[in-house]
């Protein structure tokens, strides 16, 4: 079975029990070969309350920013600190079916240590 299709059962496993609320929206994390991408989204109403990724313009400019442990937790305190200013301070990790180490770990962190907590 191919890596992308492990990741996709595991996603699909993870979607059953993880929903995310009023009061704890879901932080969804995303990482292609090149980019990293986080949200916080309220399943309920269907909205993303914060998100951030190495795609905005104040981030693409920067060549040392990959998809990299470094870069994952830059932003996940960037998502963490957007997530705040919107009056959310509790979320539910959803690691989107990549294993909890590495890039996943990293931002996961980066988020905890800005003030999120999960």
């Amino acid at each position: 079975m191919a890596s992308l299709e492990k990741i996709k059962m595991r996603h699909v496993r993870l979607r059953k029990r993880i929903v995310g609320t009023v009061e704890r929206p879901r932080l969804a994390v995303r990482f292609s070969g090149k980019n990293i991408y986080a949200q916080v989204i309220d399943d309920v109403s269907g909205r993303t309350l914060a998100a951030a990724t190495t795609t905005e313009k104040s981030l693409k400019g920067d060549a040392s920013l990959r998809a990299n442990c470094a870069t994952a937790a830059v932003i996940g305190k960037l998502v963490a600190e957007r997530s705040k200013s919107a009056n959310v301070s509790k979320v539910v990790f959803d690691r989107g079916g990549f294993q909890y180490h590495g890039k996943v770990k990293a931002l996961a962190d980066a988020a905890r240590e800005a003030g999120l907590e999960f």
